[in-house]
């Protein structure tokens, strides 16, 4: 099986089944893409908050790909095998007015840089992030003619912001069109479950993938597998968990994300822009119950193996 480098000198911010492929690829075969961060490199590790509010973001995202994999044909399913995804060494984080789970508290642009080492960033002091790359966005051409925008996913995969597909985890995609046409993008170094602010870390990455055509499989919907939890990179101290019921499931979530911003400034200093940032790379946000309706509850953890003195 051949192994193929794929540079991000051509890239692609829209989901269309008519783009020309960057690679042709053999069930099995090995592929290897260089990533662009979302914004097509528009923001760098020396960019300002000026330079955030310029930006074109109808470049958003920016991902590498078409892959086009010669046994795919409509109705089979690819198997993407994900080996490894290796940040660059920072990354960035931003609030942009009108988005993320709480445009009213944050009204104002603001954009954060991370220095990221290996397993970890210390840039938001007095939190220490620990890191585990993985690409947001996954997935083949859609069924529907293009072009889409990025941003919602779907059955064909897309912008799922799903953490856990990291290394070791496989992703199993329906196929719409013949040799599939897959493409990946939006690393992110860190990310909570719900990214809450809109992004993650966000970073360019390297990311390298097994593509294997299924036919023994009939899926309609993205599944996966997913290895077993990694050993913490922090210590275990347990966590501060912050609970919240309301009727919709997204009153709640905010209601949680609102109180883990207060906690962390009272806690720690720090400003309501860098709680809301690291609340987007470290809160944990799920739903512990839908069955007692009218109320649904969801919970919001923070790691306190986060802080050096978590008290």
């Amino acid at each position: 099986m051949a192994t193929h480098l794929v540079s991000s000198a051509r890239t692609h911010d829209r989901w269309d089944a008519t783009l020309p492929p960057v690679a042709l690829v053999a069930s099995g075969d090995t592929v290897v893409l260089d990533c662009l961060d979302s914004s097509g490199s528009q923001i760098g590790p020396a960019s300002t908050v000026a330079d955030f509010v310029a930006m074109d973001r109808s470049k958003i995202h920016t991902i590498t790909g078409p892959v086009f994999v010669k046994e795919a044909r409509p109705g089979d399913v690819l198997q993407i095998e994900i080996f490894r995804v290796e940040h660059r060494g920072w990354g960035w984080t931003s609030i942009l007015p009108g988005l993320g789970s709480l445009p009213e508290r944050f009204p104002e642009p603001h954009l954060f840089l991370w220095r990221l080492d290996r397993l970890f960033s210390d840039s938001l002091v007095p939190a220490r992030v620990p890191l585990a790359p993985f690409l947001g966005i996954m997935g083949v051409a859609p069924a529907e003619p293009g072009p889409h925008r990025t941003r919602p996913p779907g059955p064909f995969g897309g912008n799922l912001d799903v953490k856990d597909l990291r290394p070791g985890a496989t992703l199993y995609l329906p196929v719409f069109h013949e040799g599939a046409l897959f493409s990946a993008g939006d690393g992110h170094a860190a990310q909570g479950d719900g990214e809450v602010c809109i992004n993650g870390i966000e970073g360019p990455m390297e990311a390298e993938f097994r593509l294997t055509v299924r036919r023994d499989l009939r899926l309609d919907q993205p599944f996966a597998e997913l290895p077993p939890k990694a050993p913490p990179a922090a210590p275990d101290l347990g966590a501060w968990a912050f609970i919240a019921s309301a009727p919709e499931a997204m009153a709640a979530a905010r209601d949680v994300i609102h109180r883990a911003i207060d906690f962390l400034m009272a806690r720690f200093g720090l400003t309501p822009q860098l709680a809301y940032t690291l609340c987007s790379v470290a809160l944990d946000l799920r739903l512990s119950q839908i069955v007692n309706q009218p109320q649904i509850t969801v919970t919001g953890t923070l790691a306190k193996g986060m802080f050096p003195t978590p008290g």
